[in-house]
């Protein structure tokens, strides 16, 4: 079939489904197709025309029917399929989950809209707007014009606030200052709503509890000038003298067992406990004073204002101890103007435990499965701490590749207590919503690599979590240990160390202790951006204080033992920014970019291999295995070795963009290009190639795919299938390898192609 032939198949199947939409309508129904809106006038700049043809267009109603490459399939699929008997099964998802009900015209009120696009056009400042409505029709199809003609838009000359000496009036002078409503700027009805809305946010910061936007109003007067306006800012005359006062705060009380469903407020003065300024009502003493204080911010006698509200109730949600909080304010029995603050708070299930089982799979052809045993006590010691004891294991088997029958077996424990606070010999408050945190650890953790060694890894640390805001997060581990002792190391592996000498630091025995920190920047929250980003820089500084007391900073040649264990000495920055960019409802262009680098010092002379840098997998550059890239052009030979081993680098830089789209509901796709190496700060004789140079962007390695992605909410099941295009370990000149891409190909698919099946978005 030639490009002619397929236009005229194209041509009649398009004109073929576009007569039967209208053939399955009764003899009184006229299918809508849609509306054209036109802006126009002389008294008005084309670019305001432009804008205000962007806004107007939103506001009509109804939506015809969708299109896809200028036909309504689904309202054809819709019309073919026929009806159900049953409000179920293929049928009925496909009529009317896939398919569309047609869009009749007497949905439509034409006179309405009008009125709509009109009233809007006015409330932007053109207020003697025009708009007409009008319809055609074609067979038993109708389409609506829309026509409105704005006048010249008005601006806001001056803005006028009370000028009263005292009370309320005085206190709406106060924001004036601060108003959204500035002179020159053209007027609108929006912005006048937030305004209202502004000064009753600022009244609330000031006591007046209250008060309500309602009771402003903002009169709108023609000034002499042509085109201007004046607005006079007032508080209307009849509100509730409740509003026109500040309120302070009287008593706080606190219910920490209140049960949502039934009444059970204690009154035994038993359990009434009283802790500075709190009223506890806990007779079964479930929480100890203490945590109120740290998570309410209200004190006796303070003036209210929202802020605090807002962030005490953000505070004991994210405590993470209860599941309902509920709060009320009520006028006191007292003389003067006072509040009787009341929390009712229903605890969470104080012990909890989670099963988890997950199966997994990898480009190295590793396939397995971890089970997860995780049980929590959310309120340990009646402060709402968080201990988390959890249990796992798991094992990766390759059941075809280098590393067949090598297999890894992990099983391994980890507590973690979490308290809310800072506990230190320093005084650290914190005001914003979420409450400090103090967090400890504790983890074993033992590897079988079978045929290979045996390595069994401790670890404990203390430190800090704490937000700024819910965009910055901080954790800060004061001191941290990991303690890796290694076991049964086989003979095979003896022999490779023998070929490879870098083999032998992955079973050295070591010792890390010294801090971390890592600083979190993220606004992907906020769902209604355009352009969002992730940050996070983590500084990984080990053994100073160790190598200032024992001298191995100043000693040459000679390693210093902690308890007959060397110390490692190094420094580590890693730093990961993803962009986020929304190019429409279904999709989206997310790019990262990661840079890290390392370097040993004093008692060391590389860093520990679990520190260390890797690249490729999964998560990674999908074209190539995970761990296999680098270090820079260094690729080690397959035949001389049992296995693949990890290889790792002191320096990283990796770049990742994928093009993410829509194909169906949770079906999505996404097209990608991964790039990136690994590099040794110095040249290994043992690695040719390895160092890193000024000649490092020639040694990146380029991967690109295609992947599928399964987007069920609560679960992301994603596969790859990504290929090579630069192999930075072939000869400079030919590492390119576009030239040889050939899918029909099998020796070709077997070693360029690989497939990644994992849980979740690569980043």
């Amino acid at each position: 079939m030639n490009k002619l032939q397929l236009i005229y198949v194209l041509l009649i199947l398009a004109i073929t489904a576009s007569c039967s939409n209208t053939k399955y309508l009764s003899a009184d129904e006229l299918l809508y197709t849609g509306a054209k809106l036109k802006v126009e006038g002389n008294e008005i700049t084309h670019k305001q025309q432009k804008i205000l043809q962007d806004q107007l267009e939103d506001l009509i109603r109804p939506k015809p029917n969708s299109k896809i490459f200028g036909l309504r399939f689904r309202l054809f699929l819709y019309n073919i399929v026929g009806e159900s008997k049953k409000d179920k099964g293929f049928r009925y998802w496909l009529k009317n989950k896939v398919g569309e009900p047609p869009v009749i015209y007497k949905q439509v009120d034409k006179e309405y809209t009008a009125s709509v696009l009109q009233n809007f056009a006015e409330n932007k400042g053109y207020f003697y707007a025009v708009s007409i409505a009008d319809s055609t029709r074609s067979g038993k199809k109708v389409k609506v014009f829309y026509t409105v003609e704005p006048k010249n838009q008005y601006f806001i000359r001056k803005v006028l606030f009370p000028d009263d000496t005292i009370g309320i009036g005085k206190a709406v002078y106060a924001t004036s200052m601060q108003s959204l409503l500035k002179p020159n700027q053209p007027y609108s009805l929006e912005t006048i709503k937030e305004e209202r809305a502004r000064i009753d946010a600022r009244l609330k910061e000031e006591g007046y509890y209250y008060f309500n936007p309602d009771y402003l109003i903002v009169e709108v007067y023609k000034s002499d000038e042509p085109y201007k306006v004046d607005l006079s800012v007032k508080v209307k005359r009849e509100i509730p003298e409740l509003s026109k006062v500040q309120y302070k705060i009287n008593k706080i009380v606190v219910y920490p067992d209140y049960n949502i469903g039934a009444d059970s407020i204690a009154s035994s003065s038993d359990s009434i406990v009283r802790y500075k300024d709190f009223t506890i009502v806990d007779p079964d003493k479930i929480f100890k004073p203490q945590i109120f204080d740290k998570t309410l911010l209200f004190k006796k006698g303070d003036y209210y204002n929202r802020t605090n509200h807002n962030l005490s109730l953000n505070r004991l949600v994210n405590i993470g101890a209860f599941k309902f909080v509920k709060n009320q304010f009520r006028t006191a029995d007292t003389s003067g103007n006072f509040l009787d603050a009341y929390y009712y708070l229903t605890p969470l299930p104080k012990k909890s435990i989670r099963v988890e089982l997950l199966a997994k799979t990898n480009s190295a052809n590793y396939t397995g499965t971890e089970l997860n045993l995780n049980w929590s006590n959310r309120n340990t010691f009646h402060g709402a701490e968080l201990l988390t004891i959890s249990v796992f294991g798991g094992m990766e088997v390759q059941v075809s590749g280098q590393n067949d029958g090598f297999n890894v077996y992990r099983i391994g424990t980890e507590a973690n207590l979490i308290l809310p606070g800072i506990i230190s010999p320093f005084n650290f408050e914190s005001t914003s919503r979420y409450i400090p945190r103090t967090k400890a650890t504790l983890g074993y953790e033992y590897q079988d690599r079978r045929k290979l060694y045996v390595l069994q890894t401790f670890r404990a640390s203390f430190g800090y979590l704490w937000k700024e805001n819910e965009r910055k997060e901080h954790q800060l581990s004061i001191t941290e240990v990991t303690y890796v002792s290694p076991h049964n190391v086989t003979n095979i592996y003896k022999e490779q160390i023998a070929l490879i000498p870098t083999l032998s630091k992955v079973i050295e025995k070591h010792l890390i202790f010294g801090p971390t920190y890592s600083y979190t920047y993220t606004n992907t929250m906020q769902t209604k951006r355009k352009n969002t980003v992730y940050y996070i820089s983590t500084f990984d500084i080990a053994g100073n204080i160790a190598g200032l007391l024992t001298g191995a900073n100043s000693r040459k040649n000679k390693v210093i033992e902690v308890f007959g264990v060397p110390f490692s000495q190094y420094a580590k920055v890693e730093n990961e920014f993803r962009n986020y960019l929304k190019l429409g409802t279904e999709s989206q262009l997310a790019s990262r970019i990661i840079i890290g680098a390392g370097f040993a010092y004093g008692n060391s002379e590389e860093i520990p291999f679990i520190k260390q840098l890797f690249i490729g997998g999964t998560n990674s550059i999908r074209a190539f295995q995970a761990r296999s890239i680098g270090p820079g052009t260094y690729k080690m030979a397959v035949d001389s070795v049992y296995f693949l081993p990890d290889e790792s680098g002191d320096i990283k830089l990796e770049l990742n963009t994928e093009f993410r789209f829509g194909i169906y509901r949770f079906f999505k796709g996404a097209l990608f290009i991964d790039a990136g190496n690994i590099w040794l700060l110095n040249d290994n004789k043992d690695k040719p190639g390895s160092g890193f140079s000024n000649d490092f962007l020639n040694e990146i390695a380029i991967g690109t795919g295609i992947g599928f992605r399964f987007d069920f909410s609560f679960l992301v099941l994603r596969a790859d299938f990504a290929f090579p295009v630069r192999k930075p370990h072939l000869p400079d000149g030919q590492r390119l390898v576009l030239d040889e891409i050939d899918f029909g190909k099998r020796s070709w698919r077997k070693e360029n192609l690989v497939f990644n099946l994992a849980i979740g978005y690569p980043f």
